[in-house]
Parts: C-alpha cells; structure tokens; sequence
C-alpha cells in the first residue's frame, strides 16, 4: 500500500481482513494506521510475502475505487519521466470522492450520423487515413470544425471501444460533450463522472488530467490543440498529457491522433503529418494585415493611424499585450536613469498610479528617482493597464481590460472595444479585430519555444475573428521585423513554413524533441545538484552530453541527449530535505 502523503514516498505492507478480501484489488483506496495516525492510500500489489521479522497491521477500511492496474503502471511510468513521485499521479488519476461502486457499464452506442459521412468530405478522409497510423497528427486550421473532426474520428469505432478526447480547457469539454452527444454518442466529462468512466462504455472528455482516465475498454484517444501549453502541468513534476498518452496508446495498441493548427515539434517528431488540402487549409485562417513600425511615425507609440482607424470601423476590437499593469519599463524624464529597486536593483514596474513594485523582491517604494529624485517618469513598455487608458482616450469609448490577473470571472461586454494580455483571446468570446500590439515581444523572447509560442498566439487569435472564407474578421498585428517567419507563415496560411525553420533551430541547439532538459529550483537545489554531480562523477564513461548549468537565480539546468537519458541520472539521486522544483522539460523556459 503507497500512502497518500508524497513526502513518505514508499510502500507498506499490511494484512487483509478476511471479511474485506473479496472486495479489495489492485487500485483499491484505503485507510490504514501508520505511525498512530490514520492515512490514506492505494492498494499497488496483492498477495504479497511481507520481509522476515516484520508483521503488518490489518487495513482498516476500504475507501472504494481507484486507479486500475493498467492506469497505476502508467503513473509508474510517468514518475520516472518526470522525475516525480507516484503518489502525486496516483493522487491526479483517482476520483476526486470516495467511489464505493461502480454503475453498470454503459451500453455500445453507435451514431447514425456515421453511416453519413461523405467519401469525398476532406476532414473525414483525413481523420481515416489518420487513424491508419499509430501516431499521427492532423493540422487543422484555427477555424476548423474540431466537434466534426471528432465526430469522423469516433464514427462507427464502438466494436473497438469507445474513446477518449483530450482538450486545453474546462470550456472545451463542456462544448465538445455537448456536440458529442448530440452526435449520439454516450459522452461524459472526465471530472464529474469518474465512476461512469471506470465502468466503461462510453467516451470521456476532460482536460489534462483526463490522460489518467480508468476506461478499460478504450479504442481510440484524441488530443486537440496539443501544442496548448495548459496540457503540461506547470509545476513539479512538470508531465504533460499529450507524452503520457503517446505511451498509453503504445501500450494499449490503439491509435492517437494529435490535433492543432500549429503542430508542436514534439508531435512533427512522433508520426506522420496529415494536411488538408490546401483550399481548405488556406480557408480557414484570418486575414493577417502585418503593419512595419519602423515606417511609422515613433510618436504614435503603440497606437499607429492604421490601427486606430481599424479599431473604429470595428464593432468588437480587441488589443492584446502581454504586460499586466500601467509600466513595465520607466525612466526618469530629468536624468534618464532606469527605475529600479532600491533593494535588489532589479528594475521596478508601476502597477497602480505613482508607486513602484518590484517584480523580484515585491518591495513597494513610492514613484521617485533613485538618482536624482526627479518625479516624472516616461514608459518605454507600457502595460496592459495604461494601454486601456491610451485606447480610451484614442477611441473615445470605454474600453474595457482582461487579463489573468482580472480573474476569469469577470464578465466581459459583448461589444466594444478590449484590451487585453493572451488571456483576452479565451474570455473576449467574438471579435471582428484583434490587433497584437508588440508581437515583436513575442518573437524576441529568450524562450527557446518563443517562436512556437507566438504562433500559438496568432492562431488563437485567428480563431477568435473566424476564418476569411465565411465572412471573418481579421488580425493585425504591429512589427519591426515583419519578415519573420512566423508572420510571413500566418500572412499565407502555412504553419509549415514556420515548422521547418523551427526543426532547424531545435536540432542544431538540441532542446526537445532532440534533447531533454530539467530546470531544478529551489531552497534545497544546491544540496541535489551536489548529489547529481556526484552521481555522474561516480559513473565511468558518463555522456558528455550530461550537463549541468547554473544560468542564474538559484536554478539550474540538466541536459541531456533524450529524456530516458536525463531521467535515468535523475531517478538516481536521492531527494535532500526542504523544497525543490524539478521541471522535465518544461515549455516555459
């Protein structure tokens, strides 16, 4: 029996009570005592010999259902690749309540509308020929109809097993089930219906944690946008969806198809790509209107007349900028030194009017130069916050502001004029425009995926406005390098263009999928980089491609060739006590 507490990190051995054997099996929540004190946990192994000497104590009560065999060996796996502990999977894949029973299994259902679909409809030919493979990704446009792609995938596989839909987000779910069982299909979502689930017979669709889904009798798994980012868990262990069902479906001999509009190199790398023909590709992604800053006049900072008069002749434009609050840069307009933080000296931004934070340190110190305690700032990167303001005054209408930071609560009004961060593409709901007023921040970023990332970005904003064969809206976007490949791949609608270059890149730097990378962190990081170095000195003939890098800011860097590699030498050292964050390849870095 493994414990729920992750810190215990070990397994336990402990008698069944006759009246308790029938019901108790691999996967099985109980309760037991371990040090005097009740705790929970699963049951990993049956009929086992406890070690000379020692005599379990009876298991106290059986909680009801977990995670099968099958689901377990699969949350083994991924606490290896992910450097992480099993019970923190064990924890994801369970019922989030006690299931004391399981309902009956639901009947075989098959859609009518299967028989229906056309020999020549290019989707569903497409998603055939998809499910040929084992592996293999499909690149739908921003404006494809992913319920119809779904609906091709599930037809007329229920004497295969029913299947398993894999999305970003809980809005997802909710409008993909809701197609589904209009289709016909028995579908129910991943979070509310874990028991109907492990029962089996009919179609899950949840979010990430879906990966872990009990089915038993699954034929066919589906990821859609598998290049979103919300598929990787953001902290430690850092495992991501779309890798733990590459190996689910390896082992359960069933088909994965890999759905986005901007495949992701780690889905170009496991099978073959399938495109749609190119009208239909080409019809499905927005106008892109790219505008050259450096012909424009610099006065007009952020809000250019082109963008300007865009925005009023729209009914619903929308302007993202990645940057929270009024200032993310500021200078003295007396001596023009940069502010900063009188503690760290990190550079300070304003978030509310006339008071400086620090990013770094969260110290607070009223909005005065540091160098010559001047009071007139000018913003070289403004916010989100300031950036409402500018577009109000430009407009002259109200303009309201989403971000993160806002709470996804907030209601946004169905008209008029928002801006925004990334978070304004998933909450604004319509729009005719959507202008990206710095993409060079984007494209520029340090981040080795900076160029896969704003693609995303431009993807999903092509989404919001619709397609340019139905009458859509259109994209604007702002740029001192409008040559980029990935403007000029969104300006004629191939994702391609901007894939290959990218391929390129990875391989020669060797980030993922052509090498693994681990950031470590945290109060007790420098104890277990001790230990890690001392694993790979204590090894003869170690890799050289085994690095250890210290960037900056209390982390470092792992790299390695591949993740059996990385995690093989990770799975070795043993965990000091205190905090520690251990990302495996994560995408944020």
């Amino acid at each position: 029996m493994l414990p729920e507490p992750a810190r215990i990190g070990r397994s336990f051995d402990y008698v069944v009570p006759e009246g308790m054997a029938g019901a108790l099996r691999v996967g099985s929540m109980v309760r037991v005592a371990l040090a005097g004190r009740p705790v929970g946990g699963w049951v990993l192994d049956c009929d086992v010999t406890p070690p000379p000497g020692v005599i379990p104590r009876p298991i106290r009560t059986i909680t009801g259902y977990g995670p099968p065999a099958e689901v377990i060996d699969l949350c083994r796996w991924a606490a290896h690749r992910w450097a992480g502990r099993l019970a923190t999977f064990l924890g994801t894949a369970g019922p989030h309540r006690a299931v004391p029973s399981l309902p009956e299994p639901s009947p075989p259902t098959s859609s009518p509308a299967a028989t229906s679909q056309s020999a020549h409809d290019p989707l569903a030919e497409a998603v055939r020929w998809s499910l040929r493979h084992a592996v293999a990704t499909l690149r739908l446009p921003p404006a494809g109809d992913q319920g119809a792609l779904v609906e091709a995938a599930l037809a007329g596989r229920a004497v295969d097993g029913p299947g398993l839909v894999v999305v970003p987000t809980q809005a997802d779910v909710v409008r993909i089930t809701r197609r589904l069982r209009q289709f016909g299909l028995n579908a129910v979502p991943f979070d509310r219906s874990w028991p109907a689930a492990a029962a089996g017979g009919c179609t899950v669709v949840g979010t990430r944690a879906a990966a872990f889904s009990p089915q038993p009798d699954l034929g066919v798994v589906i990821v859609l946008d598998e290049h979103d980012e919300s598929l990787q868990e953001e902290g430690s262990p850092s495992w991501h969806a779309r890798e733990v069902l590459v190996e689910r479906s390896h082992r359960l001999g069933i088909p994965l198809l890999l759905v986005s509009p901007t495949p992701s190199q780690e889905a170009l790398n496991l099978g073959p790509l399938i495109e749609l023909p190119r009208n239909v590709e080409r019809a499905g992604w927005a106008r892109l209107e790219v505008i050259d800053l450096r012909a424009e006049d610099p006065r007009a900072g952020l809000f250019p007349e082109r963008i300007v008069a865009a925005a009023r002749a729209a009914e619903r434009p929308v302007f993202v900028l990645n940057r929270t609050g009024r200032s993310r840069l500021s200078v003295c307009r007396n001596c023009g030194a940069t502010a900063a933080c009188e503690r760290c000296e990190a550079a300070a931004i304003r978030l509310e009017e006339h008071t400086f934070t620090c990013p770094r340190c969260d110290s607070v110190r009223p909005e005065v130069c540091l160098a010559c305690r001047g009071t007139a700032f000018a913003n070289l990167r403004v916010g989100v916050t300031r950036v409402a303001e500018e577009a109000a005054a430009l407009l002259g209408v109200t303009v309201h502001e989403a971000s993160g930071a806002a709470g996804t609560g907030t209601r946004l009004p169905d008209r008029g004029p928002v801006v925004g961060t990334e978070a304004v593409l998933h909450r604004a709901g319509s729009a005719d425009l959507v202008v990206f007023l710095d993409i060079d921040q984007e494209l520029l970023a340090p981040r080795y995926r900076a160029a896969d990332q704003a693609l995303a970005l431009l993807a999903r904003g092509a989404r919001l406005v619709g397609s340019r064969s139905g009458g859509g809206g259109r994209i604007i976007v702002a740029s001192r390098i409008p040559d980029h490949v990935v403007l000029r791949s969104v300006a004629l609608a191939q994702p391609g263009f901007a894939a290959a270059a990218e391929t390129e890149r990875r391989a020669m730097l060797g980030y993922p999928p052509f090498g693994s990378v681990a950031e470590v962190a945290g109060a007790a990081a420098p104890a277990y980089v001790e230990r890690l170095r001392q694993v790979l000195d204590d090894e003869a003939g170690s890799p050289p491609e085994v690095q250890v890098i210290n960037p900056a800011d209390g982390r470092w860097l792992v790299r390695a060739a591949d993740a059996e590699r990385l995690c093989g030498v990770l799975a070795e050292v043993e965990r000091p006590p205190g905090r520690l964050r251990l990302r495996v390849d994560p995408m944020r870095l």
